[in-house]
């Protein structure tokens, strides 16, 4: 079988293949180049990944080279990033590279293409990225840090070892434990309650940092009608079980009577839309399905919207929401929240203050929280201010970043190179033989 290629794709005026790198205000050439990370995500990118692409723009002391092993055809615009290509373009090789032991030994020449950018770090995002490309990390010898973001720790063992995540990664859970325990790997965590998580699935807890995403408060700012004069109930996220928007309809079901100007707009497509539908018909929702939006278009949508709505659950397979982008974003836009979200709701919103956190699954709490904010707007008004201000305080992706960079100047100056680390085993790896 061929081996992975690594290649650049080459904008016009490109002599190496890089992308020219965005430059945040006050950030000089020294300053972008004086310690460089390669930070990976198999796919580069579907647009819920946005964050990964605003972390590495938001680098003040690091430089960020973006490296994956292929574009998504409808992927987000890369063009201000400095972007290195590891794999196969062609799909059906690109499957098969990530089943075979192959992909363990990349040619000594595609391997010093990495090397010679020279990266103190390694950064990558998801657990299940991390285990497919272990082995080429492991040649690298470079520090690594692998950000844990929800359904990488919360999704049940069993469930990743009958296969159902797919062939290659039945041995994810036994294989991200092994990577645990290489002296070279540190984690971080999105929220406290995914470092939880991994603790109880047997990662150390002196091995993780907590560190929130966060949110570019400056792009999404409030704007639009007066939240007095709005009357749609908002949506966003994928159609899937864990969103819990089936609970979203029911509960707006039993308000949309008392309140007959509101609306529900849900937006974002998914296994789950037509089942969601038929709910909605069932019911006699007032509501739209909006399909997926840019992010430019959501930031509109949140411009229009009275309340934002993330009822997360705990999947059958036990995934679970991570802390919700989605939802600092609508603080940021002075939005009122309600959410049942794992993180979401116990970091990501404040209770009474900037919106309403609830148990899963519970459609009367949820009633009444719609009820409360559809119905008062003095609470409505005070929760969105209350919620963009502890954004612009606690949230903002520049300190997270800033605190990002201290994790990096940490976990660079500490490793210590081995001679030999722990190899997955082919059975660890999930890997046909």
């Amino acid at each position: 079988m061929p081996t992975p290629s690594i290649h650049n794709d080459r904008p016009p005026g490109s002599q190496d293949g890089s992308r020219p790198c965005h430059a945040r205000p006050g950030q000089t050439d020294a300053m972008r180049q004086s310690r460089k990370i390669l930070v990976y995500k198999g796919d580069l990118l579907p647009y819920s990944e946005t964050f990964i692409r605003e972390q590495v723009r938001m680098l003040v002391r690091w430089h960020g080279v973006l490296v994956g092993e292929r574009l998504l055809p409808a992927g987000l615009p890369l063009d201000e990033l400095d972007v290195r290509l590891v794999g196969f373009r062609n799909r059906l090789l690109h499957r098969l590279a990530r089943a075979s032991t192959r992909l363990a030994t990349l040619p000594p020449n595609k391997l010093a293409r990495l090397r010679a950018e020279r990266a103190q770090l390694l950064h990558v995002h998801f657990g299940t990225d991390a285990y497919l490309i272990w082995p080429v990390a492991r040649q690298l010898d470079l520090p690594v840090l692998v950000t844990l973001h929800g359904y990488d720790i919360h999704t049940d063992r069993q469930w990743w070892e009958s296969g159902r995540g797919g062939f290659v990664l039945r041995g994810y859970p036994k294989g991200l434990l092994a990577i645990a325990r290489d002296p070279r790997v540190h984690f971080i965590a999105v929220s406290r309650a995914i470092k939880k998580r991994a603790i109880e699935v047997g990662i150390p807890a002196g091995k993780i940092s907590v560190n929130h995403i966060g949110v570019d408060t400056r792009r999404f700012v409030p704007g639009g009608l007066p939240l007095a004069q709005r009357n749609e109930v908002l949506f966003v996220g994928r159609l899937v079980e864990k969103k819990g928007c089936q609970y979203l309809i029911e509960a707006f079901s039993q308000v949309q009577e008392r309140f007959p100007e509101a609306r529900l707009v849900i937006v974002g497509n998914g296994p789950q839309k037509p089942r969601l539908r038929a709910l909605a018909q069932q019911l006699g929702v007032r509501v739209e399905f909006a399909g997926s939006l840019s992010p430019g278009e959501v930031c509109e949508r949140l411009h229009r919207a009275r309340v934002f709505c993330l009822p997360s659950i705990t999947a059958s397979n036990g995934d679970a929401e991570g802390l919700g982008i989605v939802l600092l974003e609508a603080q940021a836009a002075g939005v009122p929240v309600i959410t049942s979200a794992r993180g979401g709701a116990d970091e990501g919103i404040v209770h009474g203050s900037t919106g309403f956190a609830h148990a899963e699954k519970d459609v009367a709490a949820l009633r009444d929280g719609l009820a409360a904010l559809l119905g008062n707007d003095e609470l409505a008004a005070r929760f969105g201010a209350g919620g963009r201000k502890h954004m612009v305080e606690n949230m903002d992706i520049r300190d997270c970043v800033a605190r990002l960079e201290t994790i990096y100047d940490r976990h660079a100056s500490t490793y210590q190179p081995v001679a030999h680390s722990h190899a997955l085993e082919p059975e660890e790896r999930g890997s046909a033989a």
